[in-house]
């Protein structure tokens, strides 16, 4: 990937709902823009309808929420592409979460996920979330996956 890896999605629109188990109006990220050495890429354009927005603004719970959702197209994308069923994922756990402002609707989230640590079916994510290169949010999820046995 090159160093601007929010150029050209490869997922995007209902196709991103191939990588997520969420469904509208669920549905936090509309754009994966693939994976690299280090971290993932997603986008997501806030809509005044949005069941996170108030008074023109995402509120915490969508930032979280769509941070979620960034992790768990990483994990679908990599078991979509393996060709195998994509576990679910649970959040365990929010720590360090810092939220710097809440974005407008309009604007469009920029986020990167990079995975910090993996022990069996326990991933601990960094995740930090731009609005045109401004860091509005950072923090990390620890996410537990159900896999089918």
């Amino acid at each position: 990937m090159d160093t601007t890896p929010f150029t050209t999605p490869l997922i995007s629109g209902e196709e991103i709902l191939s990588l997520i188990p969420q469904r509208p109006p669920m549905v936090m990220i509309d754009r994966f823009y693939g994976m690299d050495e280090q971290g993932s890429y997603t986008g997501f354009t806030i809509t005044a309808d949005n069941l996170f927005c108030h008074d023109g603004r995402l509120d915490e719970c969508g930032i979280i929420e769509h941070i979620a959702q960034s992790a768990a197209a990483r994990v679908g994308y990599i078991y979509k592409t393996k060709g195998e069923p994509i576990p679910l994922g649970f959040i365990g756990s929010v720590n360090k979460m810092n939220l710097y402002t809440r974005p407008r609707a309009g604007e469009e989230l920029h986020t990167t996920i990079k995975v910090e640590q993996e022990i069996f079916d326990i991933t601990l994510i960094s995740a930090t979330v731009r609005v045109n290169e401004r860091l509005i949010a950072e923090g990390q999820l620890k996410i537990f996956l159900k896999k089918e046995s």
